[in-house]
């Protein structure tokens, strides 16, 4: 039996759980269900991130403080976490004397391998608010890649990380007004110094594949950067005790919460705390996001190592959600709170559509509301709850037959794919379990369907031949309830109770259940009514604006566009719309990217299109891009081009991007939501 300790990324304690959030919440809790239904001893722990500047600014502007506010939030977030059936083993807070402790015995470790830089740092100060300003107050113009509007930590365009005083034209969110540079002392941890190790580990087959090629590009002829790992006062946090005035930055804390939050479950329970941190038999799962990835893969294992902590046994990344097509959006509604979803529809909808969507790859997943509405109706009621209702009650009297009738060999071939199905699920691979799972009900309704129960229960002579075909129905019905468990947890209670045999184990649909009574059959999933998921988006479209007080920055300061480019370069002749057509622009990922040493000015792309569709396109970009800063990015690039053979190689297309070239070359690249493949108009 595996032991297995399970995290998700921690919720912020600044506003409400929202449908993007729930990919994570839901995917975690689907393959700790999974584990805990196989035989494996699965603990899930999850706690809220409360500290940082955030979290004082609303205290203040709602007059109570932030001990008083993170309660409440965190009584909100179970409640939303509770009502989609997400069971966390112990549930905690990042402000809690375990975690305190640990990031003491982290930070000292850190200190012993002379691993903490100390120095003088330019920092953004908001004069107005006379504060330093924390990065997610700060928002400019990323000047790696020029994408606008980025944080003040890291780029969510090209992935890069950088100080915030290193943006181009920043903005303080706290009130839109233009920073000034002050000096303050700040610590770093010198991760360079664990540089082979921190290489060897991405590259190990703990993290997927399309994150371990993203992160290799921070390996390659160059030192990993410091991390600065802590922020002046004034701070709602944990003071470091050898720095006084100076705090923990979140991002040192909120991971050690794992650590704390599992250390009170240890305590509640009477179990040995070293026995899962300190343990080479005990596995660690992670489930996070890809935005956050960089922290998890380069800082939190290189604090791992270094105070002797149990590394990730595996770190599950996934994408970001959409809706429609377009990115979460309160002007149109799709931006819909966990809480408002909960009044509207059933949850066991939401958590078996993403179920249907989710892989073991890092892949944005799309809501669409019109195919969520369909594919519950006809996959859920209209093929798995659907045997159960059209046979249950005619064995309500009678119960199942004593023994278990010929069924031209159904439970057998639904028992022989347990095992492919199992292995979906531990891979996260949780779409293609749900395809496995629906190709086996299609496989089972023919059988109600010929042999038509309505039809033997008019005949007194054929009692036995009804008994048994509801019999079977019943069985391969709770076959597929065993399989969807992990999604359907309340579907599963509810087969259960039917057939008087609580669902327990995965070893259950290798057995057929038979001579034993079935309860009166109560509805078990209603149809998705589309009038209750328009008035939910209805409603969330109408709602006011979230808790959260930060002021959002929609641009950078004031500009003044020059018409210089316009001088060097005149628009070229009209065409029509009809020579624009022949144009097929599409969107794409950088798989690889390599210098051409022979070129002076090209680089060697490898573009996906999604699926198996790769291209090989050659750019002269080397001047102003560095090859691995492009692995993972989105482009567009003419895709009908016509391949062009070069004494490198055959190029396949073209990316597209502006400037006059030379340095000043700016790939064109989508906003998020966009996913490889989609045409460009």
């Amino acid at each position: 039996m595996r032991q297995i300790l399970v995290t998700s990324a921690l919720p912020y304690a600044n506003g409400p759980i929202h449908l993007g959030h729930l990919v994570e919440y839901l995917q975690t809790d689907i393959w700790v269900r999974f584990q805990k239904l196989y035989g494996n001893r699965c603990i899930y722990i999850c706690a809220d991130d409360t500290h940082g500047t955030a979290i004082t600014i609303r205290a203040q502007h709602e007059g109570r403080s932030e001990e008083e506010l993170i309660a409440q939030v965190s009584q909100e977030h179970l409640a939303d976490f509770g009502g989609f059936g997400i069971a966390f083993d112990h549930y905690g807070s990042t402000n809690s004397e375990e975690t305190r402790q640990y990031c003491h015995e982290i930070w000292q470790a850190l200190r012993d391998a002379d691993m903490v830089a100390e120095r003088d740092i330019e920092q953004l100060y908001d004069v107005e608010k006379q504060s330093f300003l924390a990065d997610r107050f700060v928002r400019g113009t990323c000047p790696k890649c020029g994408a606008k509007n980025q944080p003040g930590d890291n780029c969510g365009s090209c992935g890069e990380t950088y100080s915030p005083s290193d943006l181009i034209d920043p903005v303080s969110a706290l009130s839109g007004t233009t920073p000034e540079i002050r000096s303050a002392k700040h610590l770093f941890v010198e991760i360079e110094k664990l540089h082979g190790f921190l290489d060897e580990w991405t590259q190990s087959g703990t993290l997927p594949s399309e994150s371990a090629n993203y992160l290799k590009g921070f390996f390659l002829n160059q030192a990993l950067r410091d991390w600065d790992i802590s922020r002046p006062g004034p701070y709602f946090g944990f003071e470091i005790p050898d720095s006084p005035g100076n705090y923990w930055y979140v991002w040192f804390d909120a991971p050690i919460g794992y650590i704390g939050t599992s250390k009170q479950w240890c305590d509640l329970h009477g179990e040995n705390f070293d026995d899962w941190w300190r343990n080479p038999e005990s596995e660690i799962h992670h489930f996070i996001g890809k935005d956050i990835q960089y922290f998890h893969t380069l800082f939190w294992p290189a604090m791992l190592k270094t105070a002797g902590f149990t590394l990730p046994t595996k770190v599950h990344i996934h994408g970001f959600l959409t809706v429609d097509g377009a990115k979460m959006s309160k002007s149109t509604g799709t931006f819909v709170r966990a809480s408002k979803y909960l009044e509207h529809l059933d949850p066991a909808f939401l958590r078996y559509y993403y179920a249907s969507k989710l892989n073991s790859k890092v892949e944005d997943i799309d809501l669409n509301l019109e195919e969520f509405v369909a594919r519950v109706n006809s996959d859920l009621v209209g093929k798995v709850v659907n045997l159960a209702s059209r046979s249950a009650k005619f064995v309500a009297e009678s119960g199942l037959s004593a023994t278990y009738p010929d069924d031209g060999g159904l439970f057998e071939k639904f028992a022989a794919e347990g095992g492919a199905i199992a292995a979906s699920y531990e891979a996260g691979d949780f779409s293609k379990a749900m395809r496995a799972i629906l190709d086996l009900a299609d496989l089972s309704n023919p059988y109600v369907e010929t042999n038509a129960p309505w039809e033997l229960r008019k005949d007194p002579e054929k009692a036995q031949q009804l008994q048994d075909v509801c019999t079977v129905a019943l069985n391969l019905f709770r076959q597929l309830a065993i399989y969807l468990s992990p999604v359907l947890p309340d579907l599963a209670e509810k087969a259960g109770a039917l057939l008087n045999d609580p669902i327990t184990s995965w070893e259950q649909a290798k057995t057929p259940l038979v001579g034993t009574p079935v309860a009166k059959f109560q509805h078990m999933l209603q149809r998705v009514d589309p009038k209750k998921v328009e008035a939910m988006i209805e409603e969330s479209r109408e709602e006011a604006p979230d808790t959260q007080v930060v002021a959002e920055v929609s641009g950078t300061a004031a500009v003044d566009d020059s018409d210089q480019p316009l001088k060097d370069e005149p628009i070229a002749p009209e065409i029509t719309i009809d020579d624009f057509a022949k144009l097929d622009l599409r969107v794409a990922r950088v798989i690889t990217a390599n210098e051409v040493p022979e070129a002076r000015k090209l680089v060697q792309l490898t573009l996906s299109l999604g699926g198996d569709e790769r291209r090989n396109v050659f750019a002269g970009i080397k001047a102003a891009y560095e090859p691995e800063a492009l692995v993972g990015r989105l482009v567009v690039m003419v895709a009908n081009l016509a391949p062009r053979t070069m004494k490198f190689g055959v190029s396949e297309g073209m990316v597209i991007a502006s400037g006059p070239g030379g340095d000043d070359i700016y790939l064109l690249s989508p906003d998020d939501g966009a996913q490889p493949g989609q045409r460009v108009r």
